[in-house]
């Protein structure tokens, strides 16, 4: 699972998704363009149910919102604790592999990934 968010749109996007070896092709481009990979089942599953190249829904804003704000502290050289009390609860498992990316502008591929 890759999002995107961009200044001015409404909501971070769904940029690429996939299982198994797509979930690790995905994974391993992230890694190679230094692109943020975090781990979290429990967001993923509530994520793969938004189709590719939509925007996430309402109530996904706030832990992806939180995500996000601590990735840019982060970034900024203010590591902190990830605030997982923010993530809402799985509605189902998925298992095997599973990873958020959140994109660095410019630095996704142009065509998304599907599986």
């Amino acid at each position: 699972m890759a999002l995107a968010y961009r200044a001015g749109q409404s909501a971070p996007q769904v940029v690429a998704k996939g299982r198994g070896l797509v979930a690790e092709s995905i994974i391993r481009k992230a890694r190679d363009h230094g692109i943020y990979v975090h781990e979290s089942a429990e967001l993923v599953s509530l994520l793969m149910q938004v189709d590719l190249d939509q925007h996430i829904p309402p109530q996904l804003y706030r832990a992806v919102a939180e995500l996000l704000a601590w990735l840019y502290k982060l970034e900024a050289g203010a590591a902190l604790s990830f605030p997982y009390k923010a993530l809402p609860s799985p509605s189902a498992s998925t298992g095997g592999t599973e990873a958020l990316l959140l994109d660095k502008p410019g630095t996704l591929p142009d065509k998304p990934v599907n599986r």
